[in-house]
């Protein structure tokens, strides 16, 4: 007889490779054919809502490694919350309006824009928006990501602008929305107004000047003459130069180099005379910057004067305490002069090109005239210093070209209007992590007005009206009528018709007594479009409601979206549109490196998912502590690979021992199973409660570590091992076997559910593969709560001292191994003596330990002659002086003892003579 023929060895089709790159397509495929979203939705409709409320990736190009994290995070929320007792839809967004666009049409595209009308053009835009997001759909899809694709939200959509108008007007109602001229970022490069959301900082070159004013009106605290120092990095604003100001309570000295008197703040004096070369200045004098409001020095390059002025910004940490103020590029000039009823002056264009305002100047573009003022400066005589340094300056995130502080008409949201009530409401939400509750607070806290009018054609357009007067008109019966304007024929209709024909019927204002109205040309700053979105799209579908549970995107939208919703949602509502904000850090390459084409470092989604599959992308975003910054490589991936392998192998290993396990008639009682067993279910309960924390708390690396060590100690090097004796050797309907079986049959299926937030690809392929299971997917079951197992009350110390002790037992083991005592463990026996009672009892209590421990015999005693010694125990390792059986490879004194089957231990010999 061939005895291989009498075990019960594993069988299964679920194969060994996940071929997950060919195979996972074809999975989704099914899923979209088979309604798996809907039908999720429709499962869990009567259960509490759980929003996670998508913020929007742009719709231009394809999808980078950071869109990845960012999605599959979502994903793991939204599927672990629709399985665990929520009703959890969730609707994907995108942002569709903004500079890149237009950019992508004119450049990429060459669009010729100057010879279409505005409307003609923006439609352009919105036909390719649409096809940049069906682009980005596919891609999103293939991660995996489980979502309403097909009803988006999306905003250049009607109903999506015409709830932004509403937005608008309600803050514009309330008196948050004015118009003024002050100095905003700039873009040259756009040509437009740029919110700081909308700046980058990298390092640039700039001149560093020194410039001396001569004072023309000292106040009887200088003498004509004399000079005041002043420093800037941007010698091109010298020509809008209307000031200079000075700290009230700051010490300034006058002091005498050579045959100049020059004044600079005492606490600047030493660095001043290393930085500028002086030769034992002389103090002249000492005063407090309040005695020199008011006094008046001659313009370096023009015939007018620069008035000195009191500034609480002026501070001692560079140049000479005395700052060089043109109100109309830059902030705190712009309000300290304003103090003094001096208007903001900008001779630069949209361009950044010089008017002729800046005589001399006229025609050059500001960064290029940064030489020719530096000239005209030396040859005045009021150049003390030129050197250059290198620094941090704002940047267009866009362009990624340098920005400038530029005084323009726009219109702003009034942040310090309600600033306190967003700071308050700040303070209600939880933040993942919880210093994203600082960094927002304070960002808010130091936050001046928001610029929201762009200069650009692709947008939202601002809804104001101007009457004859050039009075700014915003009604509620405005508003409405545009909203609704919007909502039946988007707001392309603002550039098709006249203001006229955009207004409520019979409009009348006292502004335009001829009843002659125009329209505002701008547009919404795109972070307005996005923050928008909690009245776009909580308020807007059926099954979503504000404020959201959740909002999770990167660290950087702390500046972006998470800011710009907070603003308008307690402008309008009071309260912030979220209850919780999760952020995630940015994508890395192995050395901590920023991706760049350059470096030849970049990750590509699309790449990852050919070679590897998207289940591999998500379990290495689920290995990753996203919320600071993470790190990928072809080597970490190659390790987030066998991770997956082991893990897949665990799951084949059950199922190919399930193969004739029928859970409705096989199924071993909870109370009746082996206790090794209900041990092994208390571990897994154990498992389910730590996994399904870490879910609730958002945290997916210490799941992704406790699944795969559970799969990797508790199951491959303990359960499972010792388990092939029992379910190889044993009759099919043994009572120990089917225990075991049914250890395996609630382990495998638990662990699937567990796992598939994260990778559902896999989890489906092998749910399809588990005997008797009803769900047609594990995405439509729950994952099960953790239970105090049957029977198992009080003995899990029991269990934990034997695993204890176990360790011991395999210490000595594989030192006998190495000494050449044994090869394999089945050739030992091992004699054991416990060092206290509570051990003994432990061994003694508990059936077959050699096959717990992989042993053809064990013996406990008290005495030996034990020369391995161990904190629980002493053991001593032999080889086994009986043959080994034939069948199941136990050394044993029994072989031969049956006169049929001579090779076989007795325990073989009984299972093969009754069933074979």
């Amino acid at each position: 007889m061939d005895y291989k023929e009498t075990l019960l060895m594993p069988k299964t089709d679920f194969p060994m490779r996940g071929n997950l790159p060919n195979k996972e397509p074809i999975r989704r495929e099914k899923w979209e054919e088979t309604n798996l979203y809907e039908k999720s939705v429709e499962r869990t409709k009567e259960r509490p809502t759980f929003i996670l409320h998508d913020g929007p990736p742009y719709a231009n190009g394809d999808i980078h490694i950071g869109h990845a994290l960012n999605k599959i995070l979502k994903d793991f929320i939204t599927r672990y919350k629709s399985m665990t007792g929520f009703h959890a839809p969730y609707v994907p967004g995108w942002d569709t309006h903004g500079l890149p666009i237009e950019t992508a049409l004119t450049k990429n595209k060459k669009v010729k824009r100057k010879e279409l009308s505005i409307a003609e053009f923006r439609q352009m835009c919105a036909e390719y928006a649409m096809t940049q997001l069906d682009s980005q759909r596919s891609q999103f899809k293939e991660l995996g990501v489980r979502a309403d694709w097909d009803n988006p939200y999306i905003t250049l959509t009607k109903d999506y602008e015409a709830a932004q108008i509403k937005v608008f007007g309600e803050m514009a109602k309330k008196g948050y929305i004015y118009k003024g001229l002050k100095p905003v970022y700039w873009s040259p490069s756009s040509e437009s107004a740029l919110a700081e959301a909308e700046i980058e900082y990298y390092d640039k070159r700039s001149a560093s000047i020194y410039v001396a004013f001569d004072v023309v009106d000292g106040k009887g605290v200088l003498d004509a003459g004399d000079k005041i120092v002043i420093w800037t990095t941007t010698p091109w604003t010298i020509p809008a130069n209307l000031g200079i100001s000075v700290h009230p309570e700051i010490n300034y000295v006058l002091v005498k180099v050579n045959n100049d008197k020059l004044v600079v703040a005492e606490a600047l004096l030493e660095s001043l005379t290393t930085e500028l070369e002086w030769e034992n200045p002389e103090v002249v004098k000492t005063f407090k910057g309040n005695d020199m409001e008011r006094v008046t020095a001659k313009h370096p390059l023009y015939e007018r004067e620069s008035l000195v002025m009191l500034g609480e910004h002026v501070t001692t940490d560079a140049g000479t305490g005395c700052v060089h103020t043109a109100p109309g590029h830059g902030e705190d000039d712009f309000y300290v002069s304003k103090e003094y009823g001096i208007e903001a002056f900008c001779p630069v264009d949209h361009k950044g090109v010089f008017t002729s305002e800046a005589p001399g100047f006229e025609g050059m573009f500001y960064d290029d005239a940064n030489k020719a003022i530096t000239e005209q400066l030396e040859a005045a005589g009021s150049l003390l210093k030129l050197s250059f340094i290198t620094h941090s300056y704002p940047h267009d995130w866009r362009t990624k070209k340098p920005t400038i502080f530029r005084a323009t008409a726009q219109w702003f949201a009034s942040i310090k209007d309600f600033r306190q009530n967003i700071l308050e409401e700040i303070k209600q939400v939880n933040w993942y992590p919880s210093w994203g509750e600082t960094r927002l607070y304070n960002m808010v806290r130091d936050r001046e007005d928001w610029c929201i009018s762009r200069q650009r054609a692709w947008g939202v357009p601002i809804p104001v009206f101007y009457g004859e007067d050039g009075t700014p008109i915003i009604t509620d019966e405005t508003i409405e009528h545009v909203a609704n304007l919007f909502a039946e024929h988007g707001s392309n209709v603002w550039f098709e018709r006249e203001a006229k024909d955009l207004l409520p019927e019979g409009f009348t204002s006292e502004h335009s007594p001829n009843g002659e109205f125009t329209k505002e040309s701008d547009i919404m700053d795109v972070w307005f479009d996005s923050g928008s979105s909690h009245a776009g799209v909580l308020l807007n579908r059926e099954d979503h409601t504000r404020p959201a549970d959740v909002y999770l995107e990167g660290s950087d939208q702390y500046r972006g979206w998470f800011n710009s919703s907070i603003s308008t949602a307690v402008a309008v509502t009071g309260k912030a549109p979220y209850k919780n904000v999760i952020s995630h850090g940015f994508v890395l390459d192995g050395n901590g490196r920023k991706m760049s084409k350059s470096l030849g470092n970049v990750i590509v989604p699309s790449k990852v998912l050919k070679q590897l599959g998207a289940d591999i992308l998500r379990l290495w975003v689920a290995s990753v502590d996203y919320q600071a910054d993470v790190r990928i490589s072809d080597d970490i991936l190659k390790q987030t690979s066998e991770a997956y392998r082991k893990i897949r192998n665990t799951f084949r290993f059950m199922l190919a021992n399930l193969a004739d396990f029928n859970p409705e008639t096989d199924r071993v009682p909870e109370a009746k199973m082996e206790e090794v067993d209900r041990y092994m279910l208390h571990r897994l309960q154990k498992l389910v409660n730590d996994v399904r924390e870490s879910y609730d708390k958002f945290e997916y690396s210490p799941i992704f570590h406790r699944i795969h060590n559970f799969c990797s100690d508790d199951l491959s090097s303990f359960y499972l091992d010792f388990a092939k004796d029992v379910l190889y050797i044993e009759a099919a309907d043994n009572h120990r076997r089917r225990s075991i079986q049914t250890g395996f049959y609630e382990i495998l299926t638990t662990l699937v559910q567990l796992v598939t937030p994260i990778i559902p690809h896999t989890a489906d392929e092998v749910w399809e593969y588990i005997p008797g299971v009803q769900a047609e997917s594990p995405q439509l079951t729950d994952i099960p709560e953790p239970r105090v197992i049957e029977g198992f009350e009080g003995l899990e110390e029991k269990w934990n001292h034997f695993m204890v002790v176990r360790d011991d037992v395999l210490k000595a083991l594989e030192e006998a191994r190495n000494e050449k005592v044994i090869g394999k463990s089945l050739e030992a026996k091992i004699t054991i003596v416990p060092k206290d009672d509570g051990t003994r009892d432990v061994l003694n209590s508990i059936n077959d330990v050699h096959q717990l421990l992989i042993v053809s015999e064990v013996v406990v005693t008290n005495q030996s002659d034990a020369t391995r010694a161990y904190r629980h125990v002493d053991v001593v390792v032999e080889k086994h002086s009986g043959e080994k059986c034939e069948r199941c490879w136990v050394a044993s004194d029994t072989v031969g003892e049956h006169t049929t089957h001579t090779t076989l231990c007795s325990r073989c010999a009984e299972v093969v003579e009754e069933h074979y």
